[in-house]
């Protein structure tokens, strides 16, 4: 019987799963950034020998801009250092704006409808003589009741 890690070693050495290999290794480049920069990077990929750097805002592309230098050195101890990205090869770093967010992980967002807690304590009085709203006022009652 084959194990699950010789069946996603076999599935990962296919030629259309290729970009899978290629997606690891971008994660990994960006994960060896400072978090200021993490935040910055929508996304990277290589492309005819030059790392095409996404970035999440506007504001980020002069910053990255004088540290192109750093892209492309910790692309290369990236190399050098992980086996799985041996392939990967840049000799020039291009920066733009994308509309893309990040692949890492976002906050997600919150639910906003604000939940209060009952202050009704459900002690009333029931003057009415209509059986339907007596009915009504009973079941308002217990509910209030139950959430205590």
């Amino acid at each position: 019987m084959k194990r699950a890690n010789s069946i996603l070693t076999h599935i990962l050495h296919q030629p259309m799963f290729s970009s899978l290999k290629n997606h690891y290794c971008y994660q990994k480049f960006i994960s060896l950034l400072n978090p200021r920069f993490q935040k910055a990077i929508a996304f990277v990929y290589i492309r005819n020998d030059t790392l095409f750097v996404a970035l999440s805002h506007p504001g980020f592309k002069m910053e990255l801009n004088y540290n192109k230098d750093l892209l492309k050195s910790l692309l290369t101890l990236l190399t050098k250092h992980d086996e799985k990205c041996q392939h990967l090869k840049a000799s020039s770093v291009v920066l733009f704006n994308s509309k893309h967010l990040s692949i890492l992980k976002q906050e997600e967002p919150f639910d906003s409808v604000p939940h209060y807690r009952e202050l009704a304590e459900g002690d009333f009085e029931i003057q009415c003589e209509d059986k339907e709203l007596q009915e009504a006022f009973e079941k308002i009652k217990k509910s209030i009741e139950q959430q205590h």
